[in-house]
């Protein structure tokens, strides 16, 4: 999905968008290609960057334009965690630990919008192979979890962000390049910017529990 193909979805977008979404009028799907995300988040979402694989992507279409190709209105992105923060969560299962990594919808879908999304896109993963879901609410942008409250995640409190480096297009990106982890001062002399480390919350939703807001 181009710059262009972006411009025409948020103008068609900002036509006849209710204040609500209306679940007849939307549908979430899978993505079929990984780097369809790529371009939705580096418009929509903080972070500006996605990771190089993903376990399941599923977009946000209307019902209208679905299935065609990059008529898309949001996305959420799902990959396992490190094995540290899987353990943290599930202990000796952690290998059924699955992580939204990102969750983004453009700025013209409707307040309900994200929350449909996220509730839909966890109706379409395994769960019998991943029974275990985790994510965060970063605090740094203001997050506090909302969306994941209405859709009937845990809350287990804050964890430490670590290192947080933007590079000078604003695309966060961490210390580790392949097998190497750079020195905060590699990090500054290549250009990017440490950001203030503020801690995120920690969420968890375990399979077997309630799904609000799917329904939406």
């Amino acid at each position: 999905m181009d710059a262009p193909l972006v411009g025409l979805l948020r103008l068609r977008g900002s036509r006849n968008m209710s204040s609500r979404l209306a679940s007849s009028e939307w549908v979430v799907a899978p993505i079929a290609m990984h780097n369809e995300v790529r371009d939705m988040v580096r418009e929509w979402h903080y972070s500006k960057s996605v990771p190089n694989t993903s376990t399941y992507r599923h977009g946000l279409y209307r019902s209208e334009d679905y299935p065609l190709v990059g008529v898309c209105f949001g996305a959420a992105l799902w990959i396992p965690p490190t094995r540290t923060a899987a353990e943290s969560v599930a202990g000796e299962g952690w290998k059924g630990v699955l992580c939204l990594s990102r969750l983004v919808v453009a700025p013209e879908v409707p307040p309900n919008g994200a929350s449909f999304l996220l509730g839909r896109s966890m109706k379409l993963i395994d769960r019998k192979r991943w029974p275990v879901l985790l994510t965060y609410a970063d605090t740094a942008h203001g997050h506090t979890g909302a969306i994941y409250k209405a859709t009937n995640w845990t809350e287990l409190g804050e964890t430490p962000a670590g290192d947080v480096w933007v590079d000078k297009q604003g695309r966060q990106c961490g210390r580790k390049r392949g097998g190497t982890t750079l020195t905060r001062a590699e990090m500054l002399e290549r250009g990017y910017e440490q950001l203030p480390s503020l801690p995120k919350i920690k969420f968890v939703h375990r399979c077997g529990q309630s799904l609000k807001g799917a329904g939406e």
